[in-house]
């Protein structure tokens, strides 16, 4: 297990450089371009990893490898900021308005922003599917997460890649392996534990401020003031026994997928 991750970071992690040597100027102007991100932890999840991008004209290849996940349960991720030029980046302890010790989902939207794609496993990929938990990626027994997709994407997303970033939601703040309510309600829906949909990871394409001015600067106050922006809408559709089977569905489905495949 150790030596396949190792060999798929290390791919992810070349994935970049691979894409930058071409066999002539005129086929690397015209491939795809590749965009490294790292994942830091956010309210004290221990969680980490590694996100590549690759773009070519409007098909997006996303591939994560995270570490230091809640085992076994469905882990929302999205692709978040503006294709307009607002300025978003990764929240810190700062956005924690309450003083709860948390920075839940609605006090991190002012910073990471509202949804562009839900990096789901399979179907819909809009803001809507935000909390789709059944076609959400599932941590492994050991947390680790290993995730890779090609999407289409619109033209405004292509053009602003580097303007994007990725979060990864659900956090175990009591180590119990298992979403519960010790940190209280969810601020989306009063019925799903806090531990589900606050934030736990969070990473920015590197490089992607240097050398430019957001048009409009920093969007502040809209999403968090409005619980029925994009990422609500998905987010707060959801109930708490969703979640839990939810969770035991992509397991089996994982497992039949698997016995097929063999």
């Amino acid at each position: 297990m150790t030596a396949k991750r190792t060999t798929r970071l290390a791919a992810l992690v070349a994935l970049p450089m691979a894409l930058a040597l071409g066999t002539s100027s005129a086929a690397t102007a015209a491939g795809p371009k590749g965009f490294q991100i790292d994942l830091s932890q956010l309210n004290n999840s221990r969680a980490s990893g590694t996100a590549m991008l690759s773009l070519d004209g409007t098909e997006l290849t996303v591939k994560i490898e995270s570490q230091g996940l809640t085992p076994g349960q469905p882990h929302a991720q999205h692709i978040h900021g503006s294709t307009e030029g607002h300025d978003f980046t990764c929240p810190d302890i700062t956005a924690d308005k309450d003083g709860d010790g948390i920075v839940t989902t609605s006090e991190g939207l002012p910073v990471y922003g509202n949804i562009n794609i839900s990096l789901t496993v399979d179907g819909d990929t809009t803001p809507d599917s935000g909390l789709a938990v059944d076609r959400m990626p599932v941590a492994e027994a050991d947390g680790t997460l290993s995730y890779e997709r090609t999407i289409t994407v619109s033209q405004d997303v292509a053009d602003h890649i580097q303007d994007l970033h990725v979060v990864q939601h659900g956090i175990d703040p009591n180590g119990n392996n298992k979403y519960d309510f010790g940190v209280g309600k969810s601020d989306l829906d009063p019925k799903l534990p806090q531990e589900a949909t606050a934030p736990a990871a969070c990473g920015l394409v590197k490089g992607a401020a240097v050398g430019s001015v957001p048009a409009g600067g920093v969007e502040t106050g809209t999403a968090a003031a409005s619980p029925s922006g994009v990422q609500s809408r998905g987010m707060a559709a959801v109930g708490a026994a969703t979640l839990v089977a939810a969770a035991g569905t992509v397991v089996v489905t994982r497992r039949r997928r698997a016995a097929q495949d063999g």
